[in-house]
């Protein structure tokens, strides 16, 4: 379960230096819920993989709870986003963060959805199993993969670090390789049938998407320190 994100201000007279201090801890209070949202993520990803590679309805319904928390969450930190917005008086640096977290927090709700679009191709499958058992090694290690990249995520949202922010991208064009990897086994005599071949299709689009917006999530870091975006940063997730 996601913790609640709270925040809280201050009324009546106080400090000039002392509100700068309460505004930035909300700020740092946000950023937080955005971390905690990407480790929500990684778990959600992380389970889809295991519910689609061993049939698991159980796990494909974890997921899908946790979809939906990443969901509440999502618009709990866009809320309290405005709020702070509407209270305070940001300088160009704290509307960076501001940006950055409603930008996140949709990059992160669709990474749940993409987590659950994984589980539902196991549920649409059920009993069989919707990946060919030669696959699935490739499909372990894009899943593997994922949740990496959200992890990484969570982890400079909260330095802040932009170095480790574009590093994001190593993982990434893994993510692409195992993708092509995959589309070059559907087009080489592909012996499972259409549906099959539909299923895993799709299952590689899903995990290169979850990665993409884990990338942008680093592009935000990113902006977020130097103010400014990576060139390709629209064209990923286009």
């Amino acid at each position: 379960m996601l913790p609640e994100l709270a925040v809280e201000y201050r009324s009546g007279p106080v400090e000039g230096c002392h509100v700068r201090e309460g505004f930035h801890g909300q700020l740092e209070a946000i950023r937080g819920a955005l971390a905690d949202m990407t480790a929500t993520a990684a778990t959600g990803i992380e389970r889809a993989t295991t519910a689609l590679l061993g049939a698991n309805l159980t796990v494909a319904a974890e997921v899908s709870a946790l979809a939906a928390q990443l969901d509440a969450a999502r618009r709990v930190v866009e809320d309290q986003t405005y709020e702070v917005l509407a209270l305070q008086q940001p300088v160009a640096s704290d509307l960076r963060t501001m940006v950055l977290a409603i930008r996140t927090g949709g990059d992160i709700h669709r990474m749940g959805t993409l987590a659950k679009h994984v589980a539902t191709v196991a549920v649409r499958r059920h009993p069989a199993t919707a990946v060919p058992d030669p696959l699935f090694p490739l499909i372990r290690q894009m899943g593997g993969v994922a949740t990496r990249m959200a992890q990484s995520a969570g982890a400079v949202l909260q330095s802040t670090d932009a170095a480790d922010a574009e590093r994001l991208s190593l993982d990434d064009d893994a993510m692409d390789g195992l993708r092509r990897t995959l589309f070059r086994t559907l087009l080489d005599n592909w012996p499972y049938g259409v549906e099959s071949a539909i299923d895993v299709a799709l299952l590689g689009r899903y995990y290169e998407r979850f990665a993409d917006h884990a990338v942008a999530i680093a592009d935000g870091v990113v902006y977020l320190v130097t103010g400014e975006l990576p060139k390709d940063h629209d064209e990923k997730l286009s």
